[in-house]
């Protein structure tokens, strides 16, 4: 773990799956560090058999989604305060535990699937080019970036509650596809968005916005999607 050393720890309080595995630790800091490093450092200096993921340390492969001190974030992209005494870190909301920080994500991924998440037209060879300063492209541009990190989903209320409501993630997917006018699947999608009752369940609380690490606004997507289905042109 690179990094300048101080002679202050860190309390660090985890969940733990085995009741009898420690969930307390004392964490020497450096600068900087992210909480990922604060849960390398559990795993390498106190406990090997701490269970969490991680693959790119650069918040790309969204699989490090965790919940410090109860706020939904990736470890890899989360600061440290200098000030920090004290740290919580749960697993990811809304999902069930496989082990400490390790959560099944096949809920989320299956309602990802249900939104078809992809242009289907396989067919054509030369697709039309959106500019990029129309309408349709400032719509579409700013909701690219997902990485599936789940944040969103653990941050919503909502998709905890039943497996039927789609989830932030697939929801801004799904405009995403809506709005493309390249896009060959819009009818059926437009379809299981709307007998999910995805659009009049969200209640616009902002968490999957304020979740998100790459800045997207699931929440402003579920509302175009609510304002295409109310004057019917999805």
């Amino acid at each position: 773990m690179r990094g300048k050393r101080t002679s202050d720890t860190i309390r660090v309080t985890l969940h733990r799956t085995d009741p009898e595995a420690p969930s307390v630790f004392d964490v020497v800091r450096i600068e900087p560090m992210m909480v990922l490093d604060v849960l390398l450092a559990i795993q390498r200096d106190h406990d090997p058999s701490l269970g969490f993921r991680f693959s790119c340390r650069v918040a790309m492969c969204g699989t490090c989604t965790v919940r410090v001190d109860g706020r939904s974030t990736l470890a890899c992209q989360t600061r440290v305060p200098e000030d920090t005494v004290a740290l919580r870190i749960d697993p990811a909301a809304g999902l069930e535990v496989i082990r400490d920080l390790i959560v099944d994500t096949a809920p989320f991924w299956r309602q990802w699937a249900a939104v078809i998440p992809f242009t289907p037209d396989e067919e054509r060879v030369e697709p039309a080019v959106i500019p990029p300063d129309s309408p349709e492209r400032e719509l579409i541009a700013p909701a690219l970036d997902c990485i599936g990190c789940a944040a969103c989903y653990s941050g919503c209320g909502v998709a905890a509650s039943g497996r039927d409501f789609l989830g932030p993630a697939a929801l801004q997917r799904a405009m995403v596809l809506l709005a493309d006018s390249r896009d060959s699947a819009t009818e059926e999608r437009a379809r299981v968005v709307e007998e999910s009752g995805s659009i009049d369940r969200c209640h616009y609380m902002y968490e999957c916005t304020g979740a998100c690490p790459k800045g997207l606004d699931p929440a402003k997507a579920i509302r175009q999607l609510r304002r295409w289905r109310n004057r019917g042109s999805v």
